[in-house]
């Protein structure tokens, strides 16, 4: 429901912002229409992202849980970590880089990233882990 609210905002927000590209009378609601449903793919595209990135961030759902299985879960927790933790697992989930090129973003040898990115996910997988038993 808010994400409907939040899409409509945006659609309009868009439209007001391309008000020059607009067309005239019968023609402005098809292109309304457009710049709606470019904004919803926008909108799916960014929430499987979003599962990905606690698909990929945690080495094992079956080791932490159901938690795991939750984007909003895993989301809350992510947001919880310290900054570098939170950095290094969204370069690697979302951005979907190896550990070379993360080396390469943060400045670190591969094998510094490589260790770096396991120790995140262990903490985060740790935090669903304790989030689950917290629930029960």
């Amino acid at each position: 429901r808010d994400a409907a609210a939040d899409l409509t905002a945006e659609v309009f927000t868009t439209a007001w912002r391309r008000i020059e590209h607009m067309p005239t009378e019968p023609d402005s609601l098809p292109w309304l229409y457009g710049v709606a449903r470019k904004m919803v793919a926008n909108h799916h595209r960014a929430m499987k992202r979003q599962r990905a990135l606690h698909l990929k961030a945690v080495p094992s759902t079956q080791s932490v849980g159901m938690a795991a299985d939750d984007p909003i879960v895993v989301r809350r927790e992510l947001e919880q970590m310290r900054p570098d933790d939170q950095e290094i697992l969204r370069l690697a989930a979302w951005e979907d880089l190896g550990a070379t090129e993360i080396a390469a973003v943060l400045d670190l040898t591969p094998e510094a990233a490589r260790v770096r990115l396991h120790r995140a996910r262990r903490r985060l997988a740790e935090r669903l882990g304790t989030n689950l038993e917290g629930t029960n």
